[in-house]
């Protein structure tokens, strides 16, 4: 399978070949239990403990604080559902723009006894500091802000949320704070480890490794709803898929990015500023197509370029419904979405309603997502697709 002409790198990025062989190997050699007490047993725990070391390493946090899960969604349900633990019920803030990890999750928090609390964005897809504060209510137990959002590539202002409720937390209970990074983790530089942030979900697939393995990062024990046999210290029980961690220890080790990306990870932090340029250009470009626009509408004028991740773009065709110009597109080689691969199947679109972005540019809108090995060519082809199918449906 080609991938040049592969924009949906957000729904799951194409296989890092490298990586995806090496793990299986890797896996062939070492198929034990790493739970096991004897001898292969012990081996294989030294290769899952230096996988976690190796992912640590890269995201700059203590191995300890790392558990492997099987994959985004689980790690973002692992500390939201250990609310439930709790002897007290209380409130839970979950934002309009989660994945519905943790949006619908949330419903079943609510059934348990919980008040959830639904926080909207403004129209540009933005969560403020001060919008959570006015939310929060003397029991609020729980808060999710997801870091880049899948639709609209909005970049949340996780750090200034984390001081809010550190602030908070001096004078009573700080709200445990959950980060979804799936979409942030090797797309732009992360600081996981800041103060305040309490746990954050990450996936493997999104960069190029396999389906099926994940990381939490959990700055502090918790207390998980969910039992077995003990493995990950009690956090996620379920034998360790080694293959998994491996490969997302070669994942990290190649595409995530600190704080101190530009000299701990140079060449992606060039790609990630290439991309940046890359894809101003195709926001301005894409403005000077009749009947279309870019979600939200102040992306690069009211809104500066480096609030949005790079990687993604959502744009609305008038009068031709988003499901037709992925279909069209597909049909010319060209590969892109309506939004999350998880709601593909569903007419509604639960972040632009949050967004208050009107029904003829909700049922219009498609997502452009890119990746470390889209180019400057491939682009400016999409861009000539675009122009060609637009002026094919309005004429």
């Amino acid at each position: 399978m080609k991938s040049e002409h592969y924009f949906d790198w957000a729904a799951t990025a194409p296989a890092d070949q490298e990586i995806q062989k090496a793990a299986f190997d890797f896996s062939l050699e070492h198929w034990a239990n790493p739970s096991s007490q004897h001898f292969y047993g012990t081996e294989e725990r030294k290769c899952l403990e230096s996988a976690r070391e190796r992912c640590a390493s890269a995201m700059e946090v203590k191995p300890e604080q790392l558990f492997f899960t099987s994959g985004g969604t689980e790690s973002d349900h692992i500390p939201l559902l250990s609310v439930l633990t709790r002897p007290q019920k209380g409130s839970v803030i979950i934002t309009g723009i989660e994945h519905p990890a943790l949006r619908e999750m949330a419903n079943n928090i609510q059934l348990c006894g919980w008040k959830v609390i639904s926080l909207a964005p403004d129209r540009n897809g933005f969560i403020s500091a001060q919008s959570i504060e006015e939310k929060l209510e003397a029991d609020t137990a729980f808060v999710a802000v997801m870091a880049v959002n899948n639709e609209t590539g909005a970049i949340q202002p996780i750090y200034e949320i984390a001081d809010m409720l550190t602030r908070v937390g001096k004078t009573k209970r700080k709200p445990f704070f959950h980060v979804d990074c799936v979409q942030a983790a090797g797309k732009i530089p992360l600081d996981i480890s800041y103060p305040g942030i309490d746990s954050a979900a990450f996936s493997a697939h999104k960069l190029g490794g396999p389906r099926g393995i994940g990381l939490l990062y959990l700055a502090k024990a918790i207390t998980p709803f969910l039992r077995g046999g003990g493995q990950e210290k009690n956090i996620r029980s379920g034998t360790e898929n080694l293959f998994g961690a491996e490969a997302m220890a070669l994942c990290m080790e190649k595409y995530y990015m600190t704080k101190k990306a530009e000299e701990k990870n140079p060449v992606m932090y060039k790609k990630f500023l290439e991309q940046q340029t890359l894809t101003s250009q195709f926001v301005e470009a894409l403005r000077t197509i009749e009947g279309c626009t870019v979600i939200p509408h102040t992306r690069g004028q009211e809104v500066p370029d480096e609030n949005f991740s790079p990687w993604i773009v959502q744009a609305a065709f008038k009068g031709i419904p988003g499901q037709v110009m992925v279909r069209a597109m597909s049909a010319d080689g060209y590969y892109i979405s309506t939004g999350s691969a998880c709601s593909a199947a569903k007419a509604s679109r639960p972040i632009l309603d949050a967004m208050k972005v009107s029904p003829e540019e909700k049922e219009t809108a498609v997502r452009f997502s890119f990746g470390s090995s889209t180019t400057t060519k491939a682009m400016k082809e999409l861009f000539d697709e675009a122009v060609f199918l637009s002026a094919k449906f309005m004429h």
